[in-house]
């Protein structure tokens, strides 16, 4: 098996893994969802709103998770062209190890924020949705 076989067979693993354990907690939520909007309990939007922000969570998660799968190739390569780059115009290597570690740290930095902002977001706009949904979903029950 060539090594591009071997990394997209790893990478289906863990993204099936993935999906797959956060399938069961989101099924958790939508079931202690269920047992908390019951008739008989009192008619509060705040199971709705419990369960809206944890699935909102879950699912900013697996936005970052799955931008960050995207960016560490891109970034990679950004990186060793930068240092390469820096290599060929004659820097010395004690000058390069030192260029190439304030590259390093620019770019993790500039990756980890730009994560967490898509993070947030998503998990912003699914918890909305999902309240909506839920309460929609309760009412419809009700009636």
């Amino acid at each position: 098996m060539s090594k591009r076989r071997t990394w997209v067979c790893l990478f289906v693993l863990v993204y099936a893994v993935l999906l797959s354990s956060s399938w069961n907690f989101i099924e958790s939520i939508l079931s202690w969802y269920k047992l908390q909007s019951q008739p008989s309990s009192s008619s509060s939007g705040w199971p709705a709103l419990y369960a809206s922000v944890l699935l909102g969570a879950v699912f900013g998660v697996l936005s970052m998770v799955a931008a960050l799968a995207v960016a560490v190739p891109a970034t990679l390569v950004i990186w060793i062209t930068v240092v390469v780059l820096l290599a060929f115009f004659g820097k010395p290597r004690t000058t390069l190890v030192i260029e190439g570690r304030k590259i390093t740290t620019e770019i993790v930095g500039f990756v980890f924020k730009i994560l967490l902002k898509e993070g947030n977001v998503v998990a912003a706009v699914c918890a909305v949705l999902g309240y909506f949904a839920l309460v929609k979903r309760n009412s419809g029950d009700v009636e």
